[in-house]
């Protein structure tokens, strides 16, 4: 059998005034051809999964292309039209093909088509021509649309919130494949919508209501005529038309169980809606308890979270710490920004020289900067390895990296906006966070599973920004109304 294999992926924010290129993709990674085979190395991802899977079949993989950017603002189409169009082109080159894998979010928009990966999905199609099954992977917070459902195209989600499963979902993405070829099921899919946004952390999957619902879906499965149910509590910073939970099943060979299965786990989820709401702690309070408290203080700066499509630039939490009096409190706290003009000034200085630095919104715009001064205590090229769960293995990207001490304060500063999900980030640069006070992750949930095991407590802070966890102060002007919870429906 010969599968072709391709990865193109990114998390679409609605909410922020910059686009996404081919740098963008470039900077997190883009492998080619005959390469994606060892690129990945241990990494516990999709196409690593896709990648084992056919290797114990013995099927043939036909590796194209293999991208993903970070989380960011919409996608320029000149740039998806490069990077699709070259996966299109190694396509053609390698056909007859049996069969299609591909990594795909979910969430992509682009600046003229808020449904790239209907349209990844139909131009693939057109070049393998009628028949040919197509199986793809997608994150549990992919926007789900009518037109992807298109004829032998069978979806995958993410089981998992945070997201450990994905090398499991290449896996189980893979194999649906190929017993697809082997005639032993013939995939048929249904969709099920409701119009509602979850905060992610309240939406997690280790946690009522959304464990609940899941846990319903596993029940689905268990005699094997449902072969997945997906939940999709969705990207809630996108701002589109049809925008909500989906629930897409994937049944053998029967349209209407598929249909019955979707309509009753959206059903679930709306029925739970009001159980979504999310425990957000003000920015001042969380900072006025972790130091007065022992252990160590663990809290996501929800409004400026990189992996929902920030910037990582805001300046919120490092002012209300100096405020706070936190660079004179005896004990260390830790937070992070995105800055490459000013990683790049302290950089120039040198470690153990005094710099006053202007920091952040340099990228979003959405402030002003922070006048600062500090020593610079570690300069870094950014590359580290995840060794949590999840990401594991996967090579992360900061950039140029310089750790800056603002008295008891330190500022993981970097050039490239990136997954603030592991704890390598901070031991890459020398620092520890469970020795400090007070770490703030630039992450709306995934953070858990990598600083439960260290943390004395945990917080989600109210913080400001375009990955705001309060879903009331969203501004959407697209969305289809009524829409929950910016409307009260009652129904």
């Amino acid at each position: 059998m010969r599968i072709a294999i391709a990865e193109l992926k990114q998390e679409t924010n609605s909410f922020v005034p910059f686009t996404t290129t081919v740098k963008t993709f470039e900077d997190q990674y883009l492998y080619r051809g005959d390469d994606i085979l060892t690129a990945f190395g241990n990494a516990k991802l999709e196409v690593p999964g896709f990648l084992d899977l056919l290797a114990e079949a013995g099927a043939t993989p036909l590796p194209l292309l293999a991208t993903m950017a970070m989380a960011s603002g919409t996608v320029e189409r000149a740039s998806f039209e490069i990077l699709l169009g070259e996966i299109l082109d190694r396509l053609r080159a390698v056909l007859p093909v049996d069969g299609v894998l591909l990594a795909l979010h979910g969430a992509m928009v682009l600046e003229d088509e808020p449904d790239s990966e209907a349209e990844i999905v139909r131009r693939v199609r057109a070049v393998v021509g009628p028949g040919i099954p197509i199986a793809v992977s997608l994150d549990l917070h992919g926007h789900i649309t009518a037109a992807m459902i298109q004829s032998d195209v069978a979806y995958i989600g993410y089981r998992e919130y945070p997201h450990i499963d994905m090398y499991e979902t290449g896996v189980r993405t893979a194999r649906l494949l190929l017993d697809w070829l082997a005639g032993r099921v013939r995939p048929v899919m249904a969709l099920a919508k409701k119009h509602m946004v979850t905060s992610p952390d309240a939406a997690r999957t280790t946690a009522p209501p959304l464990a609940d619902i899941v846990a319903a879906g596993r029940g689905m499965e268990a005699d094997g005529h449902i072969l997945h149910a997906s939940l999709f509590p969705v990207q809630p910073w996108l701002d589109v038309a049809d925008l909500g939970f989906a629930a897409l099943v994937c049944a053998d060979a029967d349209t209407q169980a598929a249909q019955d299965a979707a309509d009753a786990l959206a059903g679930m989820a709306w029925a739970r809606r009001a159980d979504f709401e999310p425990n957000l702690t003000p920015l001042d309070d969380v900072i006025r308890i972790a130091l007065a408290s022992d252990g160590l203080t663990v809290a996501s700066d929800a409004g400026d979270t990189p992996s929902g499509g920030s910037a990582a630039d805001s300046t919120a939490v490092l002012a209300a710490l100096l405020a706070a009096g936190a660079d004179r409190a005896g004990r260390i706290s830790i937070c992070t920004m995105c800055d490459a003009e000013a990683a790049a000034e302290a950089a120039r200085a040198e470690v153990g020289a005094t710099v006053t630095l202007a920091v952040g919104h340099k990228h979003s715009g959405l402030g002003r900067p922070l006048t600062i001064t500090a020593k610079v205590r570690t300069i870094s090229d950014g590359t580290y390895i995840f060794t949590g769960p999840g990401a594991n293995g996967m090579t992360g990207e900061m950039g140029l990296t310089v750790v800056l001490a603002i008295g008891d304060i330190r500022l993981n500063l970097r050039s490239i906006p990136h997954l603030e999900w592991d704890l390598a980030l901070h031991h890459s640069v020398g620092l520890d966070p469970a020795r400090a006070a007070l770490v703030f992750v630039k992450s709306p949930s995934h953070f858990r599973v990598s600083y439960t095991p260290i943390a004395a407590r945990i917080f989600i802070a109210d913080t400001p920004g375009p990955t705001c966890a309060n879903m009331r102060r969203i501004p959407f002007t697209k969305v289809t109304r009524p829409f929950y919870p910016l409307d009260l429906v009652n129904e």
